[in-house]
């Protein structure tokens, strides 16, 4: 072969390396901002609180090495949606009440304040106050957003199920407050955080029973995919163990186990189910798409993370 039939080639595959090269690029900067930075803040914090929790999980042995990852599954969705806050900021302060001043001030306080409590649950530093805050910021937005929207439109169930979902995340946040502590304030924390999470499985599995076709766990207005096989059986599974396990914590009967085998549902969907959601929302142009899959990935992952700290806080003797 000539040198002259040599360097056409040369100079065909430099261009096409270059376009390749400025396509990837291309598509890089086209990911929302808003996406990765939830995206990466997950991430770390999965590290930061799998780090934290090797020593725990060296000693247990079946279903307890899922309750010791309460802490890493409720420490990621507030570093996402913290993340979120951060990021997402000119959008998050639309819903600060009017009635409020420096609405942009409160998004990305709230913003931080979501990051430090991941941090700091995630490592297992100072929880009892992180996670008694996260619980009581929880209250408050259940008592100036959620519950005023919800008696203002009573029919509408989606506004309902947020209310109670909220209340279950403040009571996860209590719970790790009160596991963290020691004496009888503790113990009242937990129970608080018990009573808030069985209302929110029971309440759950009733509306898994109405609309069996919505997605699996918290049950908001997305509905499962038809490329999801069994979806209808996984809606009713999913209400029958919410409803079984939400009486037996509810009643204090068998509470770590009833919360040990829900809570490993729950992340059981979280990673078979509600992964693969993400991923096919995350190859969507679109950020709002994108932003979706990660929220319902990181809200259904909070649920679980309280039930299993309701778990990780209740004797082995119950």
């Amino acid at each position: 072969m000539t040198r002259k039939n040599v360097t056409p080639r040369i100079e065909l595959l430099s261009f096409t390396w270059r376009q390749m090269h400025t396509t990837i690029l291309a598509t890089f900067f086209e990911i929302s901002r808003t996406a990765v930075s939830m995206c990466s803040a997950g991430i770390l914090l999965f590290f930061v609180a799998l780090w934290a929790a090797k020593t725990d999980l060296a000693r247990t042995s079946g279903l307890d090495k899922i309750v010791v990852l309460s802490n890493l599954c409720f420490a990621i969705p507030l570093a996402v949606f913290g993340a979120e806050h951060l990021s997402g900021a000119r959008f998050i302060m639309l819903g600060v009440p009017a009635y409020m001043p420096w609405h942009l001030f409160w998004a990305y306080f709230v913003g931080f304040a979501l990051l430090s409590a991941s941090l700091s649950i995630a490592t297992r530093i100072q929880v009892r106050w992180s996670g008694l805050l996260f619980g009581v910021m929880m209250f408050l937005f259940v008592a100036m957003l959620h519950f005023p929207r919800a008696l203002a439109s009573p029919r509408d169930r989606i506004a309902w199920v947020i209310v109670v979902r909220e209340m279950s995340f403040a009571g996860g946040g209590w719970i790790l407050a009160g596991n963290a502590m020691r004496g009888q304030g503790a113990s009242k924390l937990v129970t608080v955080g018990r009573i808030l999470i069985a209302i929110a499985a029971i309440f759950f599995g009733v509306e898994h029973f109405l609309h069996p076709a919505g997605c699996p766990g918290v049950p908001l207005e997305k509905l499962t995919p038809v490329w999801i096989p069994g979806r209808l059986l996984i809606g009713y599974l999913t209400g029958a163990i919410l409803l079984v396990a939400g009486a037996s914590i509810l009643l204090a009967k068998k509470t770590r186990m009833a919360a040990t085998y829900l809570g490993t549902w729950i992340v059981l969907l979280v990673l078979l189910l509600y992964g693969p959601i993400l991923i096919t929302q995350m190859s969507d142009p679109s950020t709002a798409v994108k932003v979706e899959g990660i929220n319902y990935f990181a809200d259904t992952l909070l649920f679980g993370g309280a039930i299993l700290a309701l778990a990780s806080a209740t004797p082995r003797t119950d």
